[in-house]
């Protein structure tokens, strides 16, 4: 499931995706090992971007957010909040130089849900192709 290229993943969840129970979290993070640090949240709405540039500038290649489908998010708009403010995020790291991929929203389906295990997978995948971040500098290339 994993080798050496893989970048290092901060993921922050809504505690309503599906799969996201302790013993989920911890599993996946057995699997995963020091490639991903997952963040349980109450509400997606509550991440707010000094949490993404925090991850981006300490520990992490790139930051996501998986909230809980629209319409379903138990705190009314929780999730819409959340997309307001990775844009926010987005825009910040771009106007430094980073790309914009290093972060980003899944917003979970109501009708097909998949759960966190997946959707993390999913994620690490697509920013695989990520170069390590300049921002964490030699220590953050991966080792061979």
């Amino acid at each position: 499931m994993i080798n050496a290229k893989r970048r290092r993943l901060a993921l922050f969840y809504c505690r309503n995706v599906p799969g996201s129970r302790e013993k989920d979290r911890q599993a996946l993070e057995e699997a995963w090992k020091d490639a991903i640090s997952l963040f349980p949240m109450p509400c997606s709405g509550r991440i707010e971007p000094v949490h993404l540039l925090r991850a981006l500038e300490e520990f992490a290649d790139a930051a996501y957010v998986i909230a809980c489908p629209e319409g379903a998010c138990r705190n009314f708009e929780g999730n819409l909040r959340a997309v307001k403010r990775i844009e926010k995020t987005k825009s910040i790291i771009e106007s430094i130089g980073l790309e914009r991929e290093r972060v980003g929203l899944v917003v979970c389906s109501k009708e097909n849900p998949i759960s966190l295990a997946r959707l993390a997978e999913e994620i690490m995948e697509g920013i695989s192709s990520l170069g390590p971040s300049p921002v964490l500098g030699p220590k953050a290339m991966p080792k061979d």
